[in-house]
């Protein structure tokens, strides 16, 4: 128990410095407000970092197209703006049946104009576009590839959101909505 309750602390601490640390090294000019969301799920925090882009162009204010122009369908997205978005979870988790250990870790999509594809990661911290590719995204790295469930909301939505939500049967939902699409999957605490 004594040292789960360091693990949680340190994770904190990890978490903390990464947030903090993420602005500074950021090469370029952000272009999109940054968001934290989190929620306690079966007595585990989990928390979420990312960029949360507009579909208007912030440069001309033109609507884009968002799924299959902007993001690219068969290429893997950032899953925001700017930086890599962080997951944090202090505990094991189960995510859309696959298992990842307690950490920090960054979350990517492969959209498809069939299943779309979350992919978890090892490698943090790193800015979205790079020369090298390998600096902004490693395959080997990867923990677990999660396909989501695709829904299409009836009122489009102009920012990027990712929320996590309690399911009051136990676990919850971790949901990705942008433009008229909401992708999502499970989460559960493994014990």
């Amino acid at each position: 128990m004594f040292a789960m309750k360091n693990l949680g602390r340190a994770l904190v601490l990890v978490a903390a410095v990464i947030t903090c640390a993420l602005p500074a090294a950021a090469q370029q000019k952000r272009t999109s407000p940054h968001e934290t969301v989190g929620t306690a799920i079966d007595g585990n925090r989990i928390t979420i970092v990312y960029g949360r882009p507009h579909t208007k162009d912030p440069e001309t204010g033109a609507i884009r197209k968002i799924w299959g122009d902007l993001v690219p369908y068969g290429k893997i997205w950032r899953t925001g703006a700017d930086e890599a978005t962080l997951l944090i979870t202090q505990q094991p988790i189960e995510l859309g049946g696959a298992i990842i250990p307690a950490g920090a870790y960054s979350l990517r999509m492969l959209p498809t104009e069939g299943k779309t594809t979350l992919i978890v990661n090892k490698q943090i911290g790193q800015w979205g576009i790079s020369p090298d590719p390998k600096r902004t995204y490693d395959e080997a790295l990867d923990v677990a590839r999660i396909d989501l469930k695709k829904d299409v909301l009836k009122d489009p939505v102009d920012q990027f959101t990712i929320s996590v939500e309690k399911d009051p049967a136990g676990g919850g939902v971790l949901k990705l909505t942008w433009e008229k699409t909401q992708f999502s999957t499970t989460i559960k605490v493994k014990k």
